[in-house]
């Protein structure tokens, strides 16, 4: 049932882009309680929601710009309000008033003509496989290795597109990239209000695709899992989607993959908002861990559908936060108290955003972030 009071003239442009959530929010707060901002500031999603709804909303409040889409609210709201559509929204109005964050312009601007966010040159996107002997996808390829922007061009991260090669070579994968006719997957694009951006990079990716006829697409970020799954079938795309913690645990379970080492270390894993709460994968990365001998596995304090996220959703991995203010130090903070000599992640953007925390809170000593897949790697 909508709620009964009328709404103003912003509010109704706020459902026309997008924001139909918003008529069914009653105001109970529970969003507000759950909103992992409210960790490290004062921040009243109830009262935004309030503010669009009677038309108050301003578009250069810098609270329309923090949410990092990470779900909790949704998950917890006894409406099932999706306040993301809502903020998504917003955003979308501000940005066609000019009104959007100098970082996240800047990002946009990286996709636009370039086709990542990082301003890097097209034709380099392949660089992180030159000399590894990986060939660009044809007709027939069993599958599709898509890094991810992240991995492809930033060098911190690059260590997961190359140990998920290393992982695919030794298995015997037939799989292939598509290099420079790669573009940024949208998902965050969308999550800003850059909603043409979005279509037109999802249009050329699912062209690309179909050029190459390509059915089965395995990715290394939650991200471009959520997208390509969930959001490419309604723009024409037709394929399988695999996050790599689906594909290893598969592996495993055929017996493709048969560890041969032992990882004696004590290790925590962090479930990715894009992964955990948007998608419900919680249990095949726990198994590929559970198949690694040696490890000694330990529960975060906030994990599964609570899992904390790591600040990088919704844009903000383009956009700084203030150091008192980064979830990822919280989470640094809770692997550290459970003892955990190794944090364990599947997403790109929580591996940029712990190891900035790791930095800067002088733990490297102690704690060490490892993408799943290099843990695999070590043991085959």
């Amino acid at each position: 049932m909508d709620i009964v009071n009328p709404l103003s003239e912003a509010a109704e442009a706020i459902i026309e882009s997008g924001g139909e959530a918003l008529k069914s929010c009653y105001q109970c707060g529970l969003c507000t309680a759950t909103c992992p901002w409210n960790l490290v500031r004062n921040f009243l999603t109830r009262r935004l929601i309030h503010e669009s709804q009677i038309g108050l909303l301003e578009l250069e409040s810098d609270d329309v710009w923090l949410c990092a889409t990470c779900g909790t609210c949704v998950e917890r709201c006894p409406r099932g309000v999706e306040i993301i559509d809502i903020f998504t929204a917003i955003r979308r109005i501000g940005t066609q008033w000019g009104v959007i964050p100098k970082a996240i312009k800047t990002a946009m601007g990286g996709i636009r003509t370039l086709g990542n966010p990082w301003g890097e040159a097209r034709e380099g996107r392949a660089d992180w496989a030159k000399d590894l002997g990986v060939k660009i996808f044809t007709a027939g390829t069993e599958l599709l290795f898509y890094p991810c922007c992240t991995p492809a061009y930033d060098r911190r991260a690059r260590r997961i597109a190359l140990t998920t090669v290393d992982i695919l070579k030794k298995v015997g994968v037939d799989f292939g990239i598509l290099g420079p006719e790669e573009n940024c997957c949208g998902e965050s694009v969308r999550k800003v209000g850059e909603e043409d951006l979005f279509r037109s990079l999802a249009q050329a990716n699912i062209e690309a695709f179909k050029r190459h006829g390509v059915k089965k697409v395995l990715v290394s970020s939650p991200h471009c899992y959520h997208t390509f799954r969930n959001e490419y079938p309604d723009l024409g795309g037709d394929f399988e989607v695999v996050h790599i913690t689906q594909f290893l645990a598969e592996l495993m379970e055929e017996g493709k993959i048969k560890p041969v080492k032992s990882f004696p270390k004590r290790i925590t894993y962090h479930d990715p908002c894009y992964l955990g709460r948007h998608n419900k994968i919680y249990e095949e990365p726990r198994r590929v861990l559970q198949g690694i001998p040696g490890l000694e596995i330990i529960e975060l304090p906030d994990s599964r559908e609570d899992s904390l996220c790591c600040g990088g959703g919704g844009g903000r991995i383009w956009m700084e936060t203030k150091k008192e203010e980064r979830f990822s130090d919280i989470r640094i903070q809770q692997a550290l108290e459970v003892g955990a000599e190794v944090l364990v992640i599947c997403c790109p953007y929580c591996m940029l955003n712990f190891d900035d925390s790791l930095l800067t809170m002088q733990k490297e000593d102690v704690l060490e972030i490892r993408d799943i897949s290099e843990l695999v790697n070590k043991v085959i």
